[in-house]
């Protein structure tokens, strides 16, 4: 019998409409402390995992819940898979690298400080971004009182690199 003369269930309309996390194409670097959260949220995805199929049932909340929580174990499980540590203990100290911790002068005279740590640590609220957006990648292999162009879509901007430093976190 044809698909198209086949009644779908509500949940599995659901299931085909929860799209994948997207991967991104750069390598996965993470510091120690990187890998150390994705290995947490891993196993707090297992737990909830564990938790939600026992309730599921009948509800079908709790298994669009459950469908949710296995989504994010796989892109847990590939980010962990395609995860290379860098850590920052390592790297030369005279120049910006991954894990670098840099105080940028920005064009209207304030200061800037930012970590530069894998996708998933990433947290601008909190001063961490991804070695690969757009101004990491500006200040990557800058050395303190080297400025750089950042290119962002507000327009470009010079920013003067004021410090570098490395964490053993």
């Amino acid at each position: 019998m044809s698909r198209a003369f086949t009644k779908e269930s509500v949940d599995d309309l659901a299931a085909g409409e929860l799209p994948e996390r997207p991967l991104s194409a750069h390598s996965n670097y993470v510091t120690p402390h990187g890998l150390e959260q994705l290995q947490a949220r891993a196993r707090e995805l297992q737990a909830l995992h564990e938790t939600l199929a026992a309730q599921s049932g009948d509800d079908s909340a709790a298994k669009q819940k459950l469908r949710e929580v296995e989504r994010d174990q796989r892109y847990v499980k590939a980010q962990l898979e395609r995860a290379e540590v860098v850590d920052p203990v390592g790297q030369p100290r005279d120049a910006v690298h991954f894990g670098a911790t840099v105080t940028i002068l920005a064009e209207e005279g304030r200061e800037h400080r930012f970590t530069l740590v894998g996708d998933d640590e990433a947290d601008v609220t909190a001063g961490r971004i991804s070695w690969a957006s757009p101004l990491a990648k500006a200040m990557i292999g800058a050395k303190v009182g080297d400025t750089v162009k950042w290119h962002r879509p507000a327009g470009d901007a010079e920013v003067e690199i004021t410090k570098i430093s490395y964490s053993n976190r």
